[in-house]
């Protein structure tokens, strides 16, 4: 029979009955097991059995989840793997996400970005002094001497730094031997690249006087460059003094002018420091009377300055004599003032004289009379030449002569004769580091220069008072501000921050800013009030919380664990919110508290360039980076036109260089399409109004008449730079007005726009009363407006589309409802804005670049041609 005949088609046995019988099944079963022998894979699988008959391992789902027989398991409650929680543990969160919570192209763990954009130092210098004793001494306001190092670009502020650090740290052997400075505090590559300081940077340094005496001289480095004379402001408004830098051999330049300007501005004593003195016997070779001469008309030039910008007072002059004039070669790491050289002269040559009465006779018309061995105003037959030169630049050019052109032996001499030596290795050094060393030994620290500061800068304490007097944008009555005149460690916290530095990501800024009162530790709770915030609008506020404080010094940072009154700081933590400048409080304040005043220019942004990005899609990108830089910089505009189009508003091209590039690398990563740079215009007007122009309110019951004429010459300069101010009297402001532009009182009491209040009989008013009252209920509007003195400034303009000023809007008449008005009707349908358009419309327009160059003539050129 065939197999198909012995199955169905259901696979079941349908043929005859088998003839085996069951004992000879189980013969065959047993012959196949003495076969395979002991230890077969039956016999330990059957060894292997557990209690429940079930083989270890087996998948649990074939059992359940209690492992309990065969029992049939649905397939949503079988379990192929274990738990997070038995893989992890109990302690370990686990999250499961069904879709992606970033994009793919955004990696889950990303990598740590270190942009490489500035020089830093993980540890710093090794100090001469221990971070304890730093902070002792920050921790005492009166030895805190905070002076911003300012001058024209390449005058040696850089290299001045440069020798501060180096007296004030331990360099190794091929630092000393390294004949191209450090540039220290040029922490930027970029800066490094171009050889010009680009951002203001501050040290704090532990520094001796002449006496031995260590004061905290708070220092910061300003860039010289015309372009970036808003990092000098942010500068000068930190600092208690100045330290002017003038190059010994191109003297006043247009950078010192500006610098005294803004000194004067802030009201700020100022220290002449001439640098670069070697440059005159090196460079120039000058005679040493010549020398003399140069640098006298150099101090004459800076206190010419000096009388325009702060006046006639003289006690802000500066003179050698008076003890805030000092020289220095910071190349070779020597600097002295007239004290300080006659304390050298009198230790060298053992002379019992008083060194301060000896230097008062080593400026000026003084000669030495040898015979006589007296000093006279006047040159005797037998005088020499003037004691400045015989007792100063004479010995000073004979030690440079003999270290450069001498062998070892007249060296070696040389120091013996000052009671100096150098270490042995130093002979083996090239010309430069030899009298660099040579210098150094001889001349000592800067001690003279830091008598100086000491002596006519004022200390943190001291000049607190006078920063709250001239910042402080409330009351000065309140107890808050005597806290901060005080300079009181115990006082509520006030801070003021005026700069941003960004971290080594670029992706957040550290606070840098002066403590006006109070202590600030790390994990304080505070409140940034930013330039907009008033006590009735608060808008411009945030909590916030420090968690971290420092003491900036260049290329790294020293760690505090709290910062008192007086002391410059950098704070980690309260940067969201601040814009350019901020004032941070405590978090809860029961008194009232107002902001400090915003940073004053002496410049304005007039040059502007278009951006966008190469790729549209990448917009958002730029325009975060546009919000970065504008924090970076505090003079720097960037605006959205109507069109859509990102303007960004800069001091020059230098400075836009400077933008673009850490818009495009630092702070947004993407290409950047730039249109070219163009100056920056307004429209004013040349001559009055032809006609009265008027404008009513839908109602019919309230109109005004006006008319718009050109600024008085002159005013709007006095306005800018602080000649007159909107805060004065209305007596003074009157008298200002009256002798300087010939005004009428009516005008004048104009000017001040102060709200009066308003006549109730307005039919039968005067004309004094009709201009109080239309005066009162336009105050609001001009003041948010931006009308300042006659000054009208808006974002639109009926012909160019541009802001206009220099230009008066005068009100002639007015008709107004006592009941039926409100500023928000009058000036939400827009009648004064369209009344002042239509008084412009009817008068001559002009253009008014608002960008003015300075040319500076060094010399004339005259060239003659031969026929």
């Amino acid at each position: 029979m065939a197999d198909g005949d012995l199955y169905d088609e259901f696979g079941n046995y349908i043929g005859p009955e088998l003839s085996e019988s069951e004992e000879e099944d189980e013969e065959l079963q047993q012959q196949q097991l003495e076969m395979e022998g002991p230890g077969s894979e039956e016999e330990e699988a059957a060894e292997a059995m557990d209690e429940d008959g079930r083989m270890p391992g087996t998948d649990l789902a074939l059992y359940g989840e209690d492992g309990g027989g065969m029992a049939v398991v649905l397939h949503e409650d079988k379990k192929y793997y274990p738990t997070a929680e038995e893989t992890y543990g109990k302690e370990t969160e686990a999250l499961v996400q069904e879709e992606d919570a970033q994009p793919l192209e955004v990696p889950i763990i990303a990598p740590i970005k270190q942009k490489k954009f500035q020089v830093e130092e993980s540890q710093g210098l090794r100090s001469r002094y221990t971070p304890e004793f730093l902070g002792s001494l920050l921790a005492t306001p009166e030895l805190i001497r905070s002076v911003a190092v300012v001058g024209h670009l390449h005058h040696g502020k850089t290299l001045l730094m440069d020798m501060f650090v180096e007296q004030t740290h331990e360099l190794t052997a091929s630092q000393r031997s390294n004949e191209r400075p450090m540039r220290y505090t040029d922490t930027r590559v970029d800066e490094q690249a171009r050889a010009i300081s680009l951002k203001s940077v501050p040290m704090s340094l532990v520094m001796e006087g002449s006496s031995g005496k260590s004061y905290a001289i708070n220092l910061i480095d300003t860039p010289g460059h015309v372009n970036f004379s808003d990092e000098l402001s942010a500068a000068l408004r930190l600092s208690d003094g100045v330290l002017l830098v003038v190059d010994a051999v191109e003297g006043v330049m247009v950078g010192t002018e500006r610098a005294i300007k803004a000194a004067a501005a802030e009201g700020l004593p100022i220290c002449l420091l001439i640098a670069k003195f070697d440059r005159l016997l090196l460079e120039l070779k000058l005679p040493p009377t010549d020398a003399y001469h140069k640098l006298r008309h150099t101090i004459e030039e800076v206190n010419t300055l000096i009388a325009t910008h702060y006046g006639d007072d003289e006690q802000h002059l500066v003179s050698p004599l008076k003890g805030n004039v000092a020289f220095t070669a910071a190349l070779y790491g020597w600097s002295f003032t007239l004290e300080s050289f006659a304390t050298l002269y009198c230790e060298v040559h053992d002379a019992p004289m008083d060194p301060k009465e000896f230097s008062q006779r080593l400026w000026g018309d003084r000669y030495f009379n040898p015979e006589t061995r007296t000093f006279a105003k006047k040159a005797g037959p037998s005088a020499g030449e003037r004691t400045f030169v015989q007792f100063v630049l004479e010995p000073l050019y004979k030690i440079y002569a003999q270290i450069i052109g001498e062998d070892e032996r007249c060296v070696r001499g040389v120091m013996d004769e000052f009671g100096v030596a150098l270490r042995p290795d130093s002979y083996g050094m090239n010309v430069k580091p030899l009298v660099k060393e040579a210098c150094s030994k001889i001349f000592g620290n800067a001690g003279g220069l830091v008598d100086m500061l000491v002596g006519w800068v004022p200390s943190a304490k001291a000049a607190t008072a006078t920063k709250v007097e001239r910042c402080y944008t409330g009351p000065h009555d309140s107890q808050l501000v005597e806290h901060m005149r005080a300079c009181n460690p115990r006082g509520p916290l006030v801070i003021y921050i005026c700069k941003l530095f960004p971290k080594h990501d670029c992706s957040r800024f550290d606070a840098f800013g002066r403590i006006m009162s109070g202590t600030v530790k790390p994990g304080d709770k505070v409140r940034i009030l930013g330039e907009a915030y008033t006590p009735d609008d608060e808008e411009d506020s945030a909590a916030g919380q420090v968690s971290a404080v420092w003491a900036y010094q260049a290329r790294y940072r020293v760690p505090l664990n709290k910062a008192v009154a007086g002391n410059w700081v950098l704070l980690e933590g309260v940067d969201a919110t601040i814009t350019k400048t901020a004032t941070i409080v405590p978090e809860f304040l029961d008194e009232e508290v107002y902001i400090m005043k915003p940073l004053a220019f002496s410049t304005q942004p007039v040059v502007k360039i278009a951006t966008e990005p190469l790729n549209p899609s990448e917009l958002p990108k730029m325009v975060e980076g546009l919000r970065k830089v504008n924090k970076s910089y505090p003079l720097l505009v960037t605006k959205v036109e109507e069109s859509g189009e990102h303007t960004v508003f800069g001091t020059g091209e230098l400075y836009l260089d400077s933008v673009m590039k850490d818009l495009r690398e630092l702070y947004s990563e993407v290409e950047v399409k730039v249109a070219d740079p163009v100056v920056s215009f307004c429209e004013t007007v040349v001559e009055t109004s032809s006609l009265k122009c008027f404008a009513e309110t839908p109602n019919k019951r309230n109109k005004l008449t006006m008319i718009v004429e050109p600024m008085e010459k002159g005013l709007a300069e006095d306005i800018e730079v602080g000649r007159v101010s909107m805060e004065w009297s209305r007596k003074e402001l009157g008298a200002f007005f009256q002798q300087k532009y010939d005004w009428d009182l009516l005008a004048a009491h104009w000017k001040q726009l102060q709200p009066l209040p308003c006549p109730t009989g307005f039919a039968k008013a005067s004309k004094k009363q009709l201009n109080q009252y239309i005066k009162r209920f336009l105050y609001d509007y001009i003041t948010n407006q931006k009308l300042i003195g006659g000054v009208f400034k808006t974002n639109k303009f009926p012909y160019c589309d541009v802001g206009f000023t220099l230009l008066d809007i005068k009100p002639l008449s007015g008709c107004l409802a006592y009941q039926n008005r409100s500023n928000k009707d009058l000036m939400g349908s827009a009648v004064f804005k369209y009344q002042c358009f239509g008084s412009k419309a009817t008068r001559t327009v002009g253009i008014v670049a608002s960008g003015v160059y300075r040319l500076e003539k060094l010399w004339d050129v005259v060239i003659e041609f031969e026929a």
